[in-house]
């Protein structure tokens, strides 16, 4: 199986932390230089440093950027395709506050439009060229199950997800013909600080403690446990490998069996 990435570049966003950071990983691990984007330069200079180089000229950097601020995301990421093409492209953005849909402010779903989709567009557009140029390209969108599933008291979140899903179908038949796949992700509850902020928020709504709230989660999954983010990153690394050129549109749960749906 063809998993050698050696000689591409990729771009994970939200690489300073929980999955991306964990993909970021994978990724160098399978030879790709990684370039991490997110908003703390702390955080993204000792995620960058801590990364793997398996191999002679294998370097990694990162971008300090608000997903928000469109057109400094625009320059700053353009900047860096011009320099080094990127071939692989990892989006992934923390999800928006919990709560009802019904009860969501506009500006809450305009805000997390915004962040999420446009910001996506924003990227994408910045490093299709390269893309196209190499003849490889894998975007990868790391979302949620609730595409498939809706997750209660999570309404602006289910309604985006959904939305991006249906952005990245749409791309992968219009990228697919210049050797570019497009590919979503659906993790399952996984350790990250997400699911410590729904635990606590969930928690709090139901005026119980985090372990009962953990224990009546975990009773939904086959497998008994929660996810370590290495075990979704090594699925985003497997869709940015030549091993997965002919895997192309598709939404990819990793939840431990948890969803009822096929």
């Amino acid at each position: 199986m063809n998993l050698d990435l050696t000689g591409k570049h990729a771009l994970v966003c939200g690489g300073s932390q929980g999955i991306g950071r964990a993909a970021a990983i994978e990724l160098a691990q399978l030879g790709a230089r990684v370039t991490l984007l997110a908003r703390s330069r702390e955080a993204l200079e000792s995620a960058a440093a801590a990364l793997p180089q398996v191999h002679e000229g294998q370097s990694h950097a990162w971008i300090a950027v608000d997903m928000s601020d469109h057109a400094a995301l625009a320059a700053k990421v353009a900047d860096l395709a011009n320099g080094k093409p990127v071939q692989i492209l990892v989006n992934n953005t923390g999800g928006p506050p919990g709560g009802p849909a019904h009860s969501a402010k506009v500006e809450d779903y305009l805000s997390a439009f915004q962040q999420h989709l446009v910001a996506n567009q924003v990227v994408l557009q910045a490093v299709l060229a390269g893309m196209r140029g190499a003849g490889y390209g894998r975007v990868i969108n790391v979302i949620s199950t609730s595409v498939k599933e809706p997750i209660r008291n999570l309404g602006v979140s289910n309604t985006i997800r959904g939305a991006v899903a249906s952005w990245a179908k749409t791309l992968a038949a219009e990228l697919g013909p210049s050797g570019i796949t497009v590919n979503n992700v659906l993790p399952g509850y996984t350790r990250t600080q997400r699911l410590e902020q729904i635990l606590g928020e969930r928690a709090k709504a139901a005026d119980k403690n985090e372990s009962e709230i953990a224990k009546t989660m975990l009773a939904s999954v086959p497998l008994g446990r929660f996810a370590d983010a290495s075990e979704i990153g090594a699925v985003i690394a497997f869709l940015a490998s030549p091993a997965a050129g002919y895997v192309n549109g598709i939404n990819v749960p990793v939840d431990g069996g948890r969803m009822q749906s096929l």
